[in-house]
């Protein structure tokens, strides 16, 4: 990728490294005789579909707005989760749906009626909570004491509700296969009962089967022992695998100042605004070029967000020289929920949205204005 080419700031999406990652979800999900779909929560940039498309046929969306989107730009209708489904949305949800799961009981009574009018067949599940994942931070752990997400065991029936066709569950981040075992076995122990009467097993998302290291024989051989264990469908929903360090967040540094001893280096961009997961993991993305402070470091920078709220900074990296305006800070690793969570919080403006395409040429998909901006408020 030719940074000199590219504005600033943008995310830049590589097109070959996206590929690359659909060859290898593919491979497993042939090998494994099991569907992986795409789920938009993690990665929504629609302008990549096309080429999405040629490996994975379906979508996960939590909402109307992503239901739609699937219909129209991934060409088929959407396996749809949402923790309450609303009556004044649910006709037009429907029109785009093909699997509906329901996050609680008393949500189902509501509106499984209503999934059984449509012209054509809606396949309905229930959400539940295994009770068991080895996420350690609160904020992405579903399986929690007190979880909104999901029926748990005590709270579940002794029968299979007539209507229930599949089983959904999504407890996992940024994990492997190892993880998924442990998953399996709780699930099995919870709900071992009625995974014989379903049709279909969603393990949603948490898959990391495109970082370096993961153990795909594992996983494979995994899915397909529950696969013919169970006779069902087996159906995956990864977030961060599909985009996983397939680009970058272009930025430029503004001005530099200094107190107390500490630099910061003000940039164009806002972790805030287009980086929240560096606040609320908290989690330290890799910048080129840079790397973690040692005791004999001599060029410290923390990063400075351009947004006016006080916590919008990185901590200090080492640069190696001196930044001074106009130096390019590429943050690594900035495709997958980085976009689909940004704001315009301040005014702060978007960045550019570009895909280095697969004969590297830069392609400029989406610039955005103030009408961006007011447009969103009125």
């Amino acid at each position: 990728m030719d940074y000199s080419k590219i504005p600033s700031p943008a995310f830049v999406l590589d097109e070959k490294l996206l590929r690359k990652n659909l060859e290898l979800i593919d491979r497993v999900q042939k090998e494994a005789g099991i569907e992986i779909i795409l789920a938009f929560k993690g990665f929504a940039m629609w302008s990549a579909f096309p080429l999405v498309r040629q490996y994975l046929k379906g979508a996960t969306a939590s909402s109307l707005n992503e239901a739609r989107l699937c219909f129209e730009e991934m060409k088929t209708r959407a396996h749809v989760y949402s923790p309450v489904y609303f009556e004044n949305e649910f006709d037009k949800l429907l029109e785009y749906t093909s699997h509906m799961v329901f996050n609680s009981l008393s949500q189902f009574e509501k509106f499984y009626s209503k999934t059984q009018q449509t012209g054509y067949q809606i396949s309905c599940g229930i959400r539940v909570n295994p009770e068991y994942s080895d996420v350690e931070t609160d904020l992405y752990n579903p399986s929690a004491a007190g979880s909104r997400l999901g029926v748990g065991s005590e709270e579940f029936p002794d029968e299979l509700p007539e209507g229930i066709e599949g089983i959904h569950f999504h407890v996992l981040c940024e994990s492997d296969s190892y993880s998924l075992e442990k998953v399996l076995a709780n699930l099995e122990a919870k709900f071992g009962k009625f995974l014989h009467q379903v049709k279909w097993v969603n393990m949603g998302g948490g898959h990391l089967m495109t970082r370096e290291g993961y153990d795909h024989n594992h996983l494979i051989q995994l899915l397909q022992n529950f696969k013919e264990k169970y006779n069902v469908q087996v159906i995956l929903e990864p977030g961060s695998a599909i985009a996983w360090e397939t680009g970058v967040l272009v930025s430029t540094v503004q001005d530099v100042v200094e107190h107390k001893g500490i630099k910061t280096a003000i940039l164009n961009v806002s972790f805030t605004a287009h980086m929240p997961d560096t606040l609320e993991m908290p989690y330290r993305p890799k910048i080129i070029g840079a790397s973690d402070p040692t005791e004999n470091s001599k060029h410290l920078y923390r990063l400075g967000g351009v947004s006016c709220l006080a916590g919008d900074f990185m901590e200090a990296c080492d640069f190696g020289k001196a930044l001074k305006p106009g130096d390019q800070v590429i943050f690594k690793d900035m495709i997958h929920y980085t976009m689909v969570k940004t704001t315009m919080f301040n005014g702060v403006n978007h960045p550019a949205i570009a895909i280095w395409t697969e004969d590297e040429r830069l392609k400029i998909v989406r610039e955005f204005r103030y009408e961006d901006f007011k447009g969103r408020l009125s």
